[in-house]
């Protein structure tokens, strides 16, 4: 009988029934699926890449961003240094503190940037975007949290909706490639997206673009709205 209540409630959980595993769900859920996305185009782009603020450079599945990115000429990771996340003295790694002026030899070193889930714990995010885009002179892959909730001791100020990442790319001279956000109901959200100071390059790779910031599909109330399928 325990095995038969067991088995139902696991199929409870994945009707959207039954609340899963708090863990997984905020946290589990969002990483798997961006991890996802990643692996579906990083092996898109060559050249010098760089993983900002990467800590260990981990995907929390067992592997390492790195690996994701096998078409790149040399891989970097920055950290900052502080409780923030700690220098791991790996090879290539840079100090980096998001929210003061990016250093000279910085600007453009790097054909992709790619960020994961920092913007949020960062108080001048906009400083912070700037210089993720400063960095780059083609790509910037970044994840955002979008619906998530609060965490870390060391600050969790800020949330992004897929208007406001194409805006901030926009205001960078960049211009959004690819946008999703995780659809899974019953979990965080997490926003996915990659954007180019060279778009031309990408059209081949990206034939459908997303909607520019101030469309009317981000504008939406109903049902339709971006990212109700999550509830």
């Amino acid at each position: 009988m325990t095995g038969v209540m067991s088995r139902v409630r696991q199929l409870a959980r994945r009707a959207g029934l039954l609340p899963r595993d708090y863990a997984s769900a905020a946290f589990g859920v969002p990483r798997r699926w961006s991890n996802a996305e990643l692996r579906r185009f990083a092996p898109l782009f060559g050249g010098a890449a760089v993983n900002v603020s990467a800590w260990e450079d981990r995907d929390k599945e067992g592997d390492f961003y790195r690996n994701y990115f096998r078409s790149a000429s040399s891989w970097s990771i920055t950290n900052f240094g502080t409780e923030q996340g700690t220098l791991q003295g790996a090879d290539n790694e840079i100090f980096l503190d998001l929210e003061a002026a990016l250093p000279a030899d910085l600007s453009r070193k790097f054909a992709t940037v790619f960020n994961h889930t920092t913007l949020e714990h960062i108080w001048d995010f906009r400083r912070a975007f700037r210089n993720l885009c400063a960095m780059s002179s083609d790509i910037v892959i970044i994840v955002l949290p979008w619906l998530q909730p609060q965490h870390a001791d060391y600050g969790d100020y800020w949330r992004f909706s897929p208007q406001s990442t194409i805006r901030l790319f926009e205001e960078e001279g960049f211009e959004p490639l690819y946008l999703s956000w995780t659809q899974e109901p019953n979990a965080a959200v997490y926003i996915f997206a990659i954007a180019s100071r060279q778009p031309g390059k990408w059209h081949t790779h990206f034939p459908a673009r997303p909607a520019g910031s101030s469309d009317p599909h981000f504008l939406l109330t109903t049902e339709r709205a971006a990212g109700s399928r999550v509830f």
